[in-house]
Order: C-alpha cells, then sequence, then structure tokens
C-alpha cells in the first residue's frame, strides 16, 4: 500500500514519520533500524536484517570487483 509520508527537519538530517497503521502492519516501533535503499524508482525502506545488510554489501564488493565484466553482459 502506497501511502504519502511528510519529510521534517531533524537536526542536519531529514526525517520521515511513517503512519502509524504501516508501521503496525510491519511490526516497526520507535527505535527500530531500518534499510534504506536508492534504487531507479525511488528509495526502498526495508526492515533491517543482518542478512540482508550482508548481502547487500557482497553484492557492492561483487559490483566493483567485476565492474567491467558486468558493463560487457549489460549490452
Amino acid at each position: 500500500m502506497a501511502q504519502g509520508v511528510k519529510l521534517r527537519k531533524a537536526g542536519g538530517s531529514i526525517a520521515a514519520t511513517l503512519p502509524k497503521d504501516m508501521a503496525d502492519r510491519l511490526k516497526l516501533t520507535a527505535g527500530d533500524t531500518v534499510i534504506a535503499i536508492e534504487t531507479e524508482r525511488g528509495i526502498l525502506l526495508t526492515p533491517y536484517d543482518p542478512d540482508t545488510e550482508e548481502a547487500l554489501s557482497i553484492a557492492a564488493e561483487v559490483g566493483r570487483t567485476y565492474r567491467s565484466a558486468l558493463r560487457e553482459l549489460a549490452r
């Protein structure tokens, strides 16, 4: 479900507040950590999962290591 989220200034950062019903469905509470992933279509927020963080780290390393090969494959 898509819902509008208002951005607010929080110190030197920008904060987004999730609607209560969305946070409840996702079982998120104040103080939880989420991962923000920048995609071609926008920003994806996903609940923090150590396995996901490790997979993203490995994917980034592979992308750096095999940058030229991946560009050739993308042609």
